[in-house]
């Protein structure tokens, strides 16, 4: 065993976030950093005890090119007999969050499915210490606190509704790219150069070309190791405000009580801040610029109301994807009440929208990407799990209406304690900004019957005979 090997399963073993019997697909671009680590990983995975396979993502952004680096990956996942999982993905050009964030993103989103099909239960992706160090510069550029200078986590946990299904892990942090390919040139390996690495409108590669080799010439290469402990460090007091945090039962409420907020200290004050930000508004860009701004309109200073910026961060390799990527481009704002911060959604521009629904049939709604559909079934045909969700057939009529709610719609789901407006009910379930304003309901005679996510009302539920099942399915591209 070599010493990048010893190293490595060193790392493996401290971190202990890969285990025996874990299925791992390493994520292999082509290059050389990735390239690498699938070869440690091959070396290594007798005394681990993993089953390795190989994931590929084409992006289809340099024609041959990428064609080119799919079959190099392929012909080196069949050289070692690893399963290959590709997936084609190509860029919406124009995207809110650029190539490479849209890059990211779907990389991530092909991921997920990896995991969620079982194919795999955890990720491995190639980021290295020098990745670990221009993510902490790029940051400080743009401006940053502590959570942004905790840089690339070596764990990235995979979720949607709160349930966990897989982890993206970076083995190699502690790793120089340089020693990388001095491995792969003693093993007599190639790997692909991406010439798009060699593109200086992307900041990244400006970053490494330019500024990087002043920074070691003046400072020393040690420089990148120092930035890459800072990155450690700023994760270690990421994980103290998370295990102490500031009391409040108020961040997920659309509403901040100012009083409350300014009698805490100015450290606490910025970090509630954040995290009712954070809460409330869907992929938020937290900054320190706006967090000040929000103490100055919470202290009642100048303007009334400060926009709330809102996309990915493309700097951030520790995006998985899985935010929503519904009407994103939708504007929020905070503004200032007689005795609170109010964050709202400006939705002026999200369009109402209503279908027909028949019995049988189906509709698909644009805005949600999202099918609705409705089927005669008998009671005991329905999974038990979906049976709340089954309406009686006898009390609701053959042809529906699929709408979103409207301001002063009213439900009363089954088993609590009364009709409720919906507004209230999805702001319970903490459903904020264009998803809530599109959420999706279901109309009979007049009567709201059905909405996403709710069971049915008692009175109209099926027991013992025939019902209408109602059912939603994501359109996934």
């Amino acid at each position: 065993m070599g010493d990048l090997e010893e190293r490595l399963l060193k790392a493996i073993r401290k971190q202990g976030f890969v285990r025996a019997g874990d299925r791992i697909a390493v994520a292999v671009s082509g290059g050389a950093d990735s390239v690498a680590l699938l070869l440690l990983l091959i070396e290594l995975r007798g005394d681990i005890g993993i089953v390795l396979s190989v994931a590929h993502v084409n992006h289809k952004l340099r024609g041959a090119e990428s064609e080119a680096d799919e079959q190099f990956v392929r012909e080196l996942a069949d050289e070692h007999k690893l399963e290959f999982l590709n997936h084609t993905a190509t860029i919406e050009m124009g995207s809110h969050s650029g190539i490479e964030g849209e890059a990211r993103r779907l990389r991530y989103e092909f991921f997920c499915q990896l995991m969620r099909a079982g194919r795999a239960t955890k990720i491995a992706t190639a980021h290295t210490l020098d990745d670990q160090a221009e993510t902490v510069l790029l940051r400080v550029f743009r401006g940053t606190g502590i959570r942004g200078l905790a840089g690339i986590h070596p764990v990235l946990v995979m979720e949607k509704d709160g349930v966990a299904y897989g982890e993206v892990v970076r083995p190699l942090l502690a790793f120089r790219r340089a020693e990388l390919r001095e491995y792969l040139s003693a093993r007599g390996q190639g790997w692909r150069e991406d010439s798009s690495n060699q593109d200086e409108a992307f900041l990244r590669n400006r970053l490494r070309r330019r500024l990087l080799p002043i920074i070691a010439e003046e400072f020393g290469d040690s420089t990148m190791e120092h930035l890459a402990e800072l990155a450690e460090i700023a994760r270690a007091e990421e994980e103290l405000n998370i295990q102490y945090p500031v009391p409040s039962t108020q961040l997920s409420e659309e509403v901040l009580a100012v009083d409350w907020l300014l009698a805490l200290p100015l450290a606490a004050q910025r970090r509630v801040l954040r995290a009712w930000m954070e809460s409330n508004v869907p992929r938020a860009r937290v900054s320190f610029r706006l967090i000040e701004s929000t103490l100055e309109l919470a202290r009642k200073r100048a303007r009334r109301e400060i926009d709330v910026p809102s996309g990915a961060d493309d700097t951030d390799p520790n995006q998985s994807g899985e935010s929503s990527r519904l009407l994103n481009d939708n504007r929020w704002i905070i503004r200032i009440g007689p005795r609170e911060l109010i964050v709202e959604e400006v939705s002026d521009d999200l369009p109402d929208y209503q279908y027909t629904l028949c019995v049988p049939g189906e509709v698909f709604v644009p805005a949600l990407r999202l099918t609705i559909s409705a089927e005669i079934a008998e009671v005991e045909e329905v999974p038990e799990s979906s049976r709340s969700g089954l309406l009686d057939a006898a009390q609701v009529g053959g042809k529906l209406i699929v709408r979103n709610w409207r301001a002063g719609d009213r439900y009363w789901p089954a088993h609590t304690k009364g009709e409720k407006k919906v507004k209230e009910l999805l702001s319970q379930r903490h459903i904020r900004g264009p998803e809530k304003k599109l959420w999706p309901v279901v109309e009979s005679g007049g009567e709201i019957v059905w909405v996403r996510g709710f069971v049915v009302p008692e009175k109209l539920r099926a027991y013992t005979r025939r019902g209408i099942w109602i059912q939603d399915a994501p359109i996934v591209h």
